[in-house]
């Protein structure tokens, strides 16, 4: 065995034993727990996981305490989330990756996100490449949510798929977990407003990290966002072609993003002494 699994949780007794079957492989599964006070760390512990505990700050901090201080057992780690499955041919991938003398320092990995029983083939950004197989010791994060990848050394890419199911505890628990998310955005967009433009030129980089990053940074700084965000979902995206599972997914993105317009607007005005 060459790989670890590091799996984030926070009372996700509904999620994490179906996400340990799916890596029931691996012989070193670390739960990173944010202190739940359900089952989860129970049903860790009856799979074999081992499990750390820390209180969740912000997700770039959360992730590089993960990968600096939790002695993983092999030198490279696939991370998950408990609402997350990794499928046999991205399994097979992995192994095969990971006894390679390619010289990665890690690998980009596709993932499908799952709602009302089916893919959001359209309404969501797929393919949504994120850096997920890793050399702790060659990476680091940066942003407070949506955490970007920083990696020392080149990155591969796999052609598995890891499935994704955010709305699995109910639309309820994703809006209130999004209106968490977008104080930080709103914090994030502020911070982008001070900062020197991204040059054009990046939002085609043929690096997805950096052109995703280059991407938010250019939406951030348009007018309309909520509206723009729904049309381009619904329409650009064809999100229609996935039924009102599209439709209902390319609401609550544009809802989403008029918090995090409401929020940022609000940040200002605070800055400025005026009243909210």
């Amino acid at each position: 065995m060459t790989v670890s699994v590091l799996i984030l949780t926070l009372n996700e007794e509904i999620n994490l034993q179906e996400c340990l079957r799916t890596v029931s492989w691996c012989d070193d599964v670390v739960v990173l727990d944010s202190m739940s006070t359900d089952r989860t760390c129970e049903i860790a512990l009856t799979s074999g996981a081992r499990i750390v505990r820390r209180p969740f700050d912000n997700w770039s901090s959360h992730q590089n305490w993960a990968v600096s201080n939790i002695d993983f057992q092999h030198p490279w780690v696939l991370y998950l989330d408990a609402d997350e499955r990794c499928t046999e041919k991205l399994r097979d991938e992995i192994l095969a990756a990971a006894t390679s003398s390619s010289g990665q320092s890690a690998y980009r990995i596709r993932r499908k996100d799952f709602f009302m029983g089916r893919w959001l083939r359209h309404a969501q950004l797929y393919p949504t490449w994120l850096v997920r197989l890793f050399r702790p010791e060659r990476i680091r994060y940066e942003r407070l949510v949506n955490p970007v990848a920083v990696v020392d050394g080149e990155i591969g890419s796999l052609q598995g798929h890891i499935h994704h199911f955010p709305f699995s505890h109910g639309v309820s628990h994703w809006v209130a977990r999004h209106n968490k998310y977008s104080d930080m955005e709103a914090i994030e967009a502020l911070r982008s407003d001070d900062s020197a433009s991204t040059p054009l030129r990046q939002a085609f980089s043929t690096e997805p990290n950096i052109r995703r990053r280059a991407l938010k940074d250019i939406f951030t700084r348009l007018p309309a966002r909520p509206l723009l965000k729904f049309l381009y979902y619904y329409f650009v995206r064809r999100g229609f072609l996935d039924g009102r599972a599209g439709f209902t997914y390319s609401t609550l993105q544009a809802f989403y993003e008029y918090l995090i317009s409401c929020k940022r607007t609000e940040l200002q005005r605070r800055q400025q002494g005026l009243p909210v």
